[in-house]
């Protein structure tokens, strides 16, 4: 009886030594998964709106590029020919299209400021993926302007050679 008393009793220890074990963990684990899921959603989001800010800037540098592209290109169009260059001209006289998209830039830039911190993740991630999308279509555009900017330097820079060997009364007046 003695011994099946010390048995018991042993048993009866080992099994509130293990629950006081098992319990304090299984509550630090009740807090903390929590606290890790509210801290990973808090990070998720943070970088979430770090990455619209970034494609913002990215979007306006590219705006900013193209502008400067355009300007660039007027000296280019003059040289060509009234008749031809009459419709280029006008595109790069036209500033209004860059300056909308300044506006859009800044109208998601405040968007950002305004519902940064109450808008859903969802909301979060449809706002960064238009804002990626506007980044990447610009930077197809501006590659475009690039290059037309290119062929209409080597068209003219030809077309002037060739204008050199032409009968002078064949010849059509410069643009300066």
């Amino acid at each position: 009886p003695l011994r099946a008393g010390l048995v018991q009793t042993a048993g009866r220890l080992r099994d509130s030594a293990m629950l006081s074990i098992v319990l304090p963990g299984l509550l630090v684990l009740a807090v903390a998964l929590p606290l890790w899921w509210w801290q990973q959603r808090r990070r998720l989001r943070q970088n979430t709106l770090t990455r619209m800010l970034d494609l913002a800037d990215e979007v306006e540098r590219l705006l900013n590029r193209s502008q400067e592209r355009m300007a660039a290109l007027r000296p280019l169009v003059q040289r060509v020919p009234a008749d031809i260059a009459a419709e280029a001209e006008a595109s790069l006289q036209s500033s209004l299209p860059i300056r909308e998209a300044k506006r859009d830039v800044l109208q998601h830039r405040l968007w950002i400021q305004k519902h940064g911190d109450s808008a859903s993740q969802a909301e979060l991630e449809q706002a960064r993926a238009a804002l990626d999308r506007v980044r990447e279509r610009l930077g197809g555009q501006l590659a475009e302007l690039e290059n037309v900017g290119s062929d209409l330097a080597h068209a003219t820079d030809a077309a002037a050679e060739a204008a050199l060997r032409e009968p002078p009364t064949l010849r059509r007046k410069p643009v300066l």
